[in-house]
């Protein structure tokens, strides 16, 4: 995740004179989130199962009147939209940036379902400031994005069912040894029975401020229920000093307005023909048609989020890559926060 190197290492240095931003960690061996994750036969319709990658059956993640949730497919092209498109790269294609096989095992973003019983650790987070205190339902089998040895974003998302509360940190780690903290980069906490923001410039797990779930691609969304009700989350190589809502955070030192915002919205033209998709592959485009998705981070150009899931089919996801930038443009956007 790439971020404001001098902004960023002025709370790391206040982190260490003190770290009252995230309380200092008590070990959790997990085993009682364990227990607590234990289901009792199968949820009832709409409500998620519990577990590593477990389907949501159905729930809408955030109200129908949240920005993710919300339909853009008739709002207006943005007046600068051909330039911010070429920013990003017209003949760049689009990457699906999960699947069932990479380097020996599943990639993506995962997540874990836990009850609202689950027993919950704090965790020393290296940018307090920005960061909810917690604490957090990390439970032992708590999954790390890039696995347990990963150096990349290392996020770990937790989804409490039961109270409808999205837990995500950024650049996790277990305890190195008995008595030694829970530790992340910074953390963030969103009840998802409302709309409510992060205050106005603060990150959260992800450069743009905004959850990172709610923009997953999600086997059990795709195949499962066969449709997606929400916008995606995608990745440019640049990135503006500025952000757009539902966005919170910027980051980037570059002052170009051609370049995109942190929580630029785009969306795949009316016209673009998807019927030579396979089915599933089909799903998504019509999200990106409906909902389109949003800038979150700076990464690789058109790179969309999704979770890992064994049961992806790798060769079908990959057709995605056939989806040029030149097919999707930018929906009108409202003010642009620079400062």
């Amino acid at each position: 995740m790439k971020r404001l190197t001098a902004f960023m290492f002025i709370l790391s240095c206040l982190c260490v004179l003190s770290l009252s931003g995230c309380p200092t960690a008590t070990p959790n061996t997990g085993t009682e989130g364990e227990v607590a994750n234990e289901g009792e036969g199968e949820p009832a319709p709409g409500t998620p199962s519990l577990g590593v990658n477990a389907p949501l059956n159905g729930a809408r993640v955030f109200p129908a009147d949240n920005p993710w949730s919300q339909a853009v497919d008739n709002q207006p092209v943005d007046p600068n939209s051909d330039a911010l498109i070429d920013s990003i790269g017209r003949d760049t294609t689009l990457h699906p940036d999960f699947g069932a096989n990479w380097d020996g095992g599943p990639f993506g973003i995962p997540y874990i379902v836990v009850a609202g019983g689950t027993p919950k650790v704090s965790v020393d987070c290296y940018y307090p400031d920005e960061s909810d205190p917690g604490p957090y339902p990390v439970t032992a089998n708590a999954p790390i994005e890039g696995g347990p040895n990963g150096d990349g974003d290392r996020h770990v998302l937790m989804l409490d069912r039961d109270n409808w509360v999205l837990y995500e940190l950024y650049d996790f780690h277990f305890p190195a040894h008995s008595g030694a903290p829970y530790t992340a980069g910074s953390g963030a906490v969103f009840d998802l029975k409302t709309n409510a923001l992060r205050p106005a410039g603060w990150t959260s797990a992800d450069a743009a401020g905004l959850p990172i779930f709610p923009g997953l691609v999600r086997y059990d969304e795709v195949v499962g229920q066969g449709e997606i009700r929400h916008a995606l989350r995608f990745t440019v190589e640049r990135s503006r000093r500025a952000y757009v809502s539902p966005a919170r955070h910027l980051a980037s030192d570059e002052s170009d307005p051609n370049l995109p915002p942190m929580g630029m919205r785009v969306r795949l033209k009316a016209a673009y023909d998807i019927s030579s998709f396979p089915e599933h592959v089909q799903v998504i485009l019509r999200a990106l048609k409906k909902y389109g998705m949003m800038v979150a981070d700076n990464g690789s150009n058109w790179f969309i989020s999704g979770a890992p899931d064994a049961r992806w089919d790798d060769e079908e996801m990959n057709r995605i890559k056939e989806v040029p930038g030149e097919a999707f443009e930018v929906v009108k956007m409202g003010p642009i926060v620079t400062d």
